[in-house]
């Protein structure tokens, strides 16, 4: 096992802490380079998305109340057209 596999096996044991971190590199670099956020913000979310299951930080994503029903499947049949 090479250097790079280990590396990549220890970021992915370990996302949650990875994620983190990269939030909190983030801010430092904010301070550091005013008026560049946008960037460093795109920057930090590509890392964490790179690593692990993704980002571990985010809120888990939730359906709208209103949201669509499921298409219908392809064996389903059709409803009659009332005419």
């Amino acid at each position: 096992m090479g250097f790079l596999d280990k590396a990549k096996e220890l970021l992915d044991e370990h996302d949650d802490m990875v994620d983190k971190t990269l939030g909190q590199v983030g801010e430092a670099a904010k301070g550091r380079f005013a008026g560049q956020d946008g960037l460093i913000d795109g920057l930090v979310s590509k890392a964490k998305a790179m690593t692990g299951d993704g980002d571990s930080t985010a809120p888990p994503p939730h359906a709208p109340a209103d949201s669509p029903q499921a298409a219908p499947t392809a064996d389903a049949e059709p409803e009659p057209n009332p005419a």
